[in-house]
């Protein structure tokens, strides 16, 4: 009981600091940018997850665009809230609701981050249960239309996809992956990103799209190609556009670069179409 009184001053004071955050920074109006708290969890496990949403013009219901973040170097604590502006506008504009929830301890999300270690499957496992319990949530509301859920993630948030895709949830039709992984210096990380991507795979129905460069500052050219190997090997149903050298800088950050729109855009609407994700919605510019 004690507990649970806790967290809900914990969701008041949280409300109110973000409301006032939100007034202090400039969301894009166009797009019908909020920021929003939703809980996740249950009883020791709550915590509260600082989400940015864009929306579409009208009342929906909208398919939804889940888009996982990205783990700065130091303490997630002190990393800044992740909008893809680029992103969000280009799948706004084509009918989509976008959705990028902070999971627990990163920027103003409440809760801590989960270490567990070199067992980069485990991160994974524990960073999408704060996704599902977001889907979860947002499937309640009307404007979304829970039968047609797509995820997408860029490096650690890559990684969080494919473990998400390994829950298996309805209403999740499919998961696009830019440079996702985990690099842990303290450890022998890449056979353990290897062992996470096969032990993903053996879960997974979904087919999924990923994308990697040459230039990528994280993965060099060779091991993603070893990654979908062992992915496609244990099962799995993952296409991947190897894109070479980003032009724009590092591939790592393609997704989020204004440049990187002409090489991921067509691919991931043609992608959302077969996976039963299209809509009807002109493309506005």
């Amino acid at each position: 009981m004690q507990q649970r009184f806790v967290f809900c001053v914990c969701m008041v004071l949280w409300q109110v600091f973000s409301l006032l955050s939100s007034h202090a920074q400039k969301l894009d109006a166009s797009l019908h940018e909020s920021v929003e708290s939703i809980p996740v969890g249950q009883g020791f496990s709550e915590a509260l997850l600082e989400t940015t949403i864009f929306k579409p013009e009208g009342k929906g219901p909208f398919p939804l665009i889940i888009i996982n973040h990205g783990k700065a170097p130091g303490n997630p604590y002190f990393q800044a809230k992740a909008r893809y502006s680029v992103a969000a506008k280009a799948l706004v504009e084509r009918g989509y609701w976008v959705v990028i929830p902070m999971r627990r301890g990163f920027s103003k999300s409440t809760g801590a981050y989960i270490n567990p270690g070199c067992n980069i499957y485990s991160n994974g496992l524990t960073q999408a249960e704060d996704i599902r319990d977001v889907i979860h949530a947002l499937s309640q509301r009307p404007e979304v239309d829970a039968t047609r859920v797509a995820v997408f993630g860029q490096s650690h948030g890559g990684l969080t996809t494919l473990a998400l895709g390994s829950m298996n949830i309805t209403g999740v039709r499919g998961l696009v992956n830019f440079a996702g992984g985990l690099r842990i210096e303290s450890c022998q990380w890449e056979s353990s990103l290897k062992l996470a991507f096969e032990k993903y795979a053996t879960q997974t129905r979904l087919p999924s799209l990923w994308f990697y460069g040459d230039n990528d500052s994280y993965w060099g050219s060779q091991l993603p190609h070893e990654l979908l190997r062992k992915y496609n090997e244990a099962g799995g149903q993952a296409t991947m556009v190897s894109f070479g050298i980003f032009e724009g800088g590092d591939a790592h950050a393609m997704f989020s670069s204004s440049r990187g729109l002409s090489i991921w855009l067509k691919p991931v609407m043609e992608y959302l179409s077969r996976v039963g994700m299209s809509t009807d919605s002109p493309v506005l510019h």
